[in-house]
């Protein structure tokens, strides 16, 4: 019997014993969980790196008892260091931590494998400081790499198995934050970056809208100057918007001059109104048919014209300078019959001369300032004029470098040889 009952008691202080570990073990895992919550909340609470390695480093030593410590993350592409935090270190401890640091992380292995090394004092190498009881290098992910530190504890006992596991797992949860934080450093990069863009694609655009309405201005500036000055100055301008004016050369052109006979006549007769449609409505047909046959409006003076015909080939030049005429004489007709205030046609006089002329711009200077015309100079104009000038009741009359030109496309008749004014010798003149 009493065998038995020694039995039970040892069977009872062994279930005892095996209670006590069990509590003891419960107790280690709550400590663990509790640890690891409040540290979890701490840098969990936190999208800034250096933060959370502050607050890291600082609940990590409070709940292990430990008043030295450092963590440092670098950038393991460049070699640099992102961060480093450290407490309860001396200046010159932390420049050797540094150093040795920069050694520890170039090992790509031993960051992977995340272990927690706990130096003994007969292990230690005298490239070690000696404040240092463990290390964890960590791999933060992103091109970052970490290494965690720590001192003796307060207690002086030494680091052991659970606290290995348990600061392995703490730093996996650091790891865990620290890529949340670059991930929301980057975002936020990003954002700021599409930030400045969105403000430098609207500066361009407000700048592009007020080059657009420059452009617009310009445009009707350009379509305005349009009526008053001529084709060849406008393509000239738009060739060299500098203001610089190619050089007068010599051409072959045809010129055209043309005025309504008895214009005198018609002013004393018409009222303002009236003498006004009058000339819109003929000088309207006129252009059109200036600008269909590639002519180019040079000079105006009341009812005349003179217009210019510069194509490159010399027989188009004259041919279209002759088919504007007949167009104009018909068109004109047509024009007359629409005036109600006209009991007759207008008769359109029109002279027309070929040959080689000085085409160009000429820039004329005074006291007022100075002004540039662009005209064709020589005997070739003014000839063309004094033929104008013998044209009557709506007649085309033509030199002869012009009729020689056209004659198979126009029936023409010679009217002899006319004496010009300031003209040297008779010029034979012939009618379309």
């Amino acid at each position: 019997m009493v065998t038995a009952l020694q039995a039970e008691v040892d069977r009872l202080r062994s279930a005892l014993r095996e209670a006590e570990q069990v509590k003891l073990e419960l107790d280690r895992r709550v400590y663990h969980l509790k640890t690891l919550y409040d540290v979890s909340s701490d840098i969990f609470g936190s999208v800034e790196s250096t933060a959370i390695l502050r607050n890291f480093l600082l609940m990590t030593m409070g709940n292990f008892g430990v008043v030295e410590g450092f963590v440092v993350l670098a950038n393991v592409v460049s070699g640099e260091f992102e961060d480093f935090v450290s407490y309860g270190l001396k200046e010159r401890e932390i420049r050797t931590i540094k150093d040795q640091s920069r050694q520890i992380l170039a090992d790509s292995s031993s960051v992977l494998r995340c272990e927690c090394s706990i130096i003994e004092d007969d292990e230690r190498e005298d490239t070690l400081l000696a404040s240092v009881k463990c290390l964890i290098p960590f791999d933060a992910g992103l091109q970052y790499a970490g290494l965690m530190g720590m001192g003796a504890k307060l207690t002086e006992e030494p680091y052991n198995e659970n606290d290995r596991e348990l600061l392995v797992t703490l730093v996996n949860n650091l790891v865990i934050s620290l890529k949340n934080a670059k991930s929301f450093e980057e975002i936020s990069r990003l954002n700021q970056h599409l930030t400045d863009k969105n403000a430098e694609l609207e500066e361009t655009l407000s700048q592009l809208r007020a080059a657009m309405r420059k452009v617009e201005i310009l445009e009707s500036i350009k379509a305005n100057l349009g009526k008053f000055v001529p084709h060849t100055v406008r393509s000239l301008i738009e060739e060299s918007p500098d203001g610089a004016m190619p050089a007068t050369r010599e051409q072959d052109i045809s010129v055209l001059f043309l005025d309504i006979q008895g214009y005198t006549g018609i002013c004393e007769r018409l009222n303002k109104r009236d003498l006004n449609e009058v000339i819109e409505r003929h000088f309207s047909v006129f252009m059109d048919a200036i600008y269909a046959h590639d002519g180019d409006v040079n000079e105006t003076a009341g009812d005349g014209l003179m217009v210019i015909f510069q194509n490159a080939d010399r027989i188009t030049n004259a041919f279209e300078a002759v088919r504007a005429a007949v167009t104009i004489r018909e068109e004109a007709i047509r024009a007359s019959y629409r005036c109600k205030v006209l009991y007759k046609p207008l008769l359109i006089n029109m002279g027309i001369n070929s040959g080689n002329a000085l085409v160009g711009a000429s820039k004329f200077s005074s006291i007022t300032g100075s002004r540039w015309t662009y005209t064709a100079r020589g005997s070739v104009t003014n000839v063309a004029a004094r033929v104008g000038a013998q044209a009557k009741d709506g007649s085309i009359l033509l030199t002869r470098t012009t009729a020689d030109r056209v004659r198979d496309q126009f029936e023409l008749a010679s009217l002899g040889k006319i004496s010009l004014k300031n003209v040297s010798v008779p010029v034979e003149v012939f009618k379309v």
